[in-house]
């Protein structure tokens, strides 16, 4: 079983930077799509940025120009969220999926707050 292990979550003042990492634990073969998702209190999980294994990245309207996707190696995956707002806050999970399997995180709290 990958586990997926996700760090960088915390407070941070409306305005502020956060960066996230998530890094799986063994080698995923043929990775096809590298992701992040937020769930809010009270609302449901929503995509908030995605990559593809080609390099393609694609995010919710709310945070393009402020949050940026990237693959730092073929198995670690970063969210450098800029100009935080409180919307922004929730638990963000990673997501990897290959042709054979999804894998989730356990969740890394987020909360912009002054």
């Amino acid at each position: 079983q990958v586990q997926l292990v996700e760090s960088g979550g915390g407070l941070v003042q409306p305005g502020g930077s956060l960066r996230l990492s998530c890094a799986a634990s063994r080698l995923i073969f043929s990775i096809n799509t590298m992701s992040w998702y937020r769930q809010a209190p009270g609302k449901e999980r929503e995509l908030v940025a995605v990559i593809t294994s080609g390099g393609t990245t694609n995010y919710e309207d709310s945070v393009k120009g402020r949050f940026t996707i990237s693959r730092d190696n073929v198995n670690t995956v970063s969210l450098q969220m800029n100009s935080l707002k409180a919307e922004d806050t929730g638990v963000y999970y990673c997501n990897m999926k290959s042709r054979l399997s999804e894998n989730w995180g356990q969740g890394t709290q987020v909360t912009v707050s002054s």
